[in-house]
């Protein structure tokens, strides 16, 4: 992920900053417990898509 993207990024629901996961090719919201995906180096910042982080990951 472009670190100059991820800089200005943030999450669609909350407004907060966004991580990006490699392993999983996600922008995570942790105050939201959101994960977005990014689909060919596109990131989907649209709630319908995103999925609920686990509780336990940190």
């Amino acid at each position: 992920m472009n670190k100059k993207l991820l800089d200005v990024l943030v999450c669609p629901v909350c407004s907060a900053r966004l991580r990006y996961n490699r392993k999983t090719s996600e922008l995570e919201c942790r105050h939201d417990q959101l994960a977005f995906p990014v689909r060919e180096g596109v990131p989907i910042l649209l709630a319908m898509d995103a999925r609920p982080l686990s509780r336990d990951r940190s």
